[in-house]
């Protein structure tokens, strides 16, 4: 058994020159001792501290947190409902039960209940923060009038769609940014599914919050569980990424030896049913030889979105991201087809051979080009009435694939620049005529020469964008400029979140705190609201807007939900769930 991690080591090897150095931007060691352990924890897991934080492991980041902070919670209890049930009675089209109201994966819904001559009458309806946070990441899930939703400090919570009130609190381990997906388990039961970004995945009581089992499905020290569980009548397929990528930028850090995976749980148990690892071969300790990168492999291919259910083919389509290190692998940046009942690769799709990208290789060298796919894939239906896949890319490409030819590409559009932090972050969607696709090309204003790149202030001219092309062809219908940044500082135009569409609308947010509504016919704006702002919660904590990315919004029940704050890539700081209704 290996010895127990000293949080004051780490605190004097990896803390102490800042902190007790006395400058005037950095909390002195006696202020960091008055916060609570799990404050500094979510600060060092998602907070301001996260990029110091990399390459630190779990256990370092556990110890040091014990070592400074006070063993106290610190979220105050929520603001309750006067009628803490929830009921699941509600009409099927009153719901938005995973990262799409159906999965499919399009993130369209013709029952949103809001019009598109509704939409330039949205006012807000109701504010709701995040205590401590710098961060709100959480995708909502909604069935009825309740809405479900993680934060990055791990409090999952059952909300009232109209007010905001809480019906109840769960305290997860880790911070939690997939959508909690309902499952049935019985007259009148269901059961909740999350995972947090430490590895673990969770099943609570729906009706309650009450623990019903919880089950670490990633063991490996960098697992990030990102994506949203799909649901199969009574399993549940979680997949699985890591920040692997960027902690081994640390030299002392051994890398890489993270594999991508899903795994398929009973849902009324989290009994394990089956593992699939993206990268079949287990790592093992490199021959270096030149141009190699790291000194274990293969490693990486991890799975951030969520996975795309065929039940017709009795088939669950993932996407996955680049290798972090030597030797390249076949399934890297590339579209799989599995097995629902047995979790067998049928067929995949690399689209993006020799993708070597991590912090152990950051020079112009470096094989990369670090073009993950970071999200799900959509399952559509062309005019001739056959499916397609459709994929976007950090490349700033779409593929659409034939599911019935082993994914062979149809056709292939750019519809951004691509990079690290560029073309298609976390998600597109389809009305069933076209896709439309948000890009994030993030710049960061870099002298010349500059090859590292992480915490320089983003460039206020570079990024975004958003297109539209027919599903049929390929073909572009329409590109809508990004709205320039203005004096606002920092900002990047950059829209990285994940769009969602209904009826002749389709609604994209920006790193610059705006999230905009443009006509589907033909990409003029029609509605417009800056969440960078104060606000006035319902649960009497203090809220603040920022940037806009990751899950995008929610439309349903005549409503229109989205998180508000992103602390990472050069984003606005805040903390907020936001909610929106038309004027009456």
């Amino acid at each position: 058994m290996s010895a127990a991690v000293s949080g004051e080591a780490v605190y004097q090897k990896r803390c102490s020159g800042c902190h007790d150095s006395g400058g005037e931007r950095t909390p002195t060691r006696d202020a960091l001792k008055q916060l609570s352990v799990s404050r500094i924890l979510r600060t060092l897991n998602f907070g301001v501290m996260i990029n110091v934080a990399y390459p630190l492991s779990n256990e370092e980041r556990e110890a040091v947190a014990k070592y400074l902070g006070v063993d106290r919670p610190d979220n105050p209890a929520p603001h309750y409902c006067a009628d803490r049930s929830v009921s699941f009675r509600e009409p099927a089209r009153a719901s938005w039960p995973g990262w799409g109201p159906e999965p499919a994966n399009t993130r369209y819904t013709k029952d949103g209940g809001i019009t598109l001559a509704q939409v330039p009458k949205l006012k807000l309806k109701w504010a709701y923060a995040f205590e401590g946070d710098v961060s709100a990441f959480g995708a909502p899930t909604v069935i009825g009038k309740t809405l479900f939703i993680g934060s990055a400090g791990g409090a999952v919570q059952a909300l009232d769609t109209g007010s905001g009130c809480a019906r109840w609190l769960y305290q997860a381990r880790g911070p939690v940014r997939s959508a909690p997906v309902p499952v049935s388990i019985g007259r009148n039961r269901h059961v909740l599914v999350f995972s947090d970004l430490t590895g673990w995945t969770y099943g609570v009581e729906a009706e309650t919050g009450k623990e019903l089992w919880k089950k670490k499905v990633e063991q490996h020290d960098t697992a990030r569980l990102t994506g949203t569980a799909a649901v199969f009548k009574d399993t549940v397929f979680i997949p699985a990424a890591s920040w692997e990528e960027t902690r081994s930028s640390n030299p002392e850090y051994t890398c890489c030896t993270f594999r991508g995976s899903v795994t398929a749980l009973r849902a009324s148990d989290g009994t394990q049913l089956w593992k699939t690892y993206t990268i079949a071969e287990q790592p093992k300790k490199l021959d270096p030889k030149p141009g190699d990168t790291g000194t274990w492999g293969p490693s990486g291919a991890g799975v951030w979105g969520s996975p795309t259910l065929d039940a017709k083919r009795g088939l669950l389509y993932v996407t996955t991201g680049d290798n972090f290190s030597s030797p390249p692998t076949n399934m890297s940046d590339a579209v799989l087809a599995m097995d629902l009942k047995s979790g067998r690769i049928v067929w995949f799709k690399q689209v993006t051979p020799g993708d070597i990208f991590s912090g152990a290789c950051t020079g112009a060298g470096c094989p990369g080009p670090d073009y993950d796919f970071g999200s799900s894939a959509l399952l559509e239906k062309l005019p001739n009435g056959r499916d397609v896949l459709l994929a976007g890319q950090k490349s700033g490409v779409i593929f659409a694939l034939d599911p019935d030819r082993k994914g062979e590409i149809l056709w292939q559009t750019r519809v951004g620049k691509g990079g690290t932090n560029g073309g298609i972050e976390w998600g597109m969607a389809s009305d069933g005529r076209n896709v439309y696709a948000a890009v994030s090309d993030l710049v960061r204003k870099a002298p010349p020469g500059t090859v590292v790149q992480v915490g320089l202030p983003p460039d206020p001219t570079q990024g975004g964008g958003l297109t539209a092309l027919r599903i049929a062809t390929g073909e572009k219908v329409w590109y809508a400029a990004p709205p320039a940044c203005g004096s606002r500082t920092p900002c990047s135009p950059a829209q990285p979140q994940a769009v969602t569409a209904i009826p002749g609308v389709v609604f994209s947010g920006s790193v610059d705190g705006h999230l905009r509504a443009f006509n589907t016919e033909d990409g003029k704006m029609i509605w417009d609201f800056d969440t960078v702002r104060s606000y006035q919660t319902v649960n009497g904590v203090a809220g603040k807007g920022g940037s806009l990315d990751g899950a995008g919004p929610v439309a349903v029940g005549g409503m229109l939900f989205v998180n508000s704050g992103y602390a990472r890539n050069g984003g606005i700081p805040g903390n907020v769930l936001l909610a929106f209704g038309p004027e009456e």
